[in-house]
């Protein structure tokens, strides 16, 4: 996880071609399994750090196969606040989707293993890209634990 002081943000500039549409797409959904920030049309951020310049740059090799152009920076906002504005961005993101999945947890009336086992590997999906420990995260773990505990599992989030 990064914290809020982290000043560097690593970006991704790319072009890919409509046709075939296939790569595109695939781009697109490693970009929103990662939980990127999209700054523009075809310019994505991650907070930097080794992990995510590497999941970038491994992004930009699959859009370069596909005959597109890409292009890494490792940058610095021109301000505090731009910064802060881009974690608040991913914050809110994570946020919603951790809400959505409590919410979905909250609605079922007697969980089952097989769901408490789904909404788990759900928690850590979504983990995976909550750069900046978005509030409803433990909100979201909690409701995993509860639902095991109806199910008769062991309690927690992470197996």
């Amino acid at each position: 996880m990064v914290t809020q002081h982290e000043p560097d943000w690593v970006l991704l500039n790319y072009r890919i071609p409509r046709e075939p549409s296939t790569p595109r797409i695939t781009v697109w959904r490693k970009l929103k399994d990662l939980g990127v920030a999209q700054l523009g049309d075809g310019l994505v951020a991650l907070p930097h750090d080794a992990r995510t310049k590497e999941h970038l740059e491994w992004i930009a090799e699959r859009v370069r196969e596909a005959d597109g152009e890409a292009t890494l920076w490792v940058a610095r906002p021109a301000s505090r606040r731009q910064g802060a504005d881009l974690a608040d961005q991913l914050r809110q993101a994570r946020d919603r989707e951790f809400d959505e999945l409590r919410a979905e947890i909250e609605a079922e009336a007697s969980p089952t293993i097989r769901s408490v086992k789904r909404w788990r590997r759900q928690w850590q999906r979504i983990s995976r890209r909550d750069y900046f420990r978005a509030p409803q995260r433990d909100a979201a773990r909690l409701a995993i634990a509860t639902a095991a505990e109806q199910a008769g599992l062991s309690t927690g989030a992470r197996r």
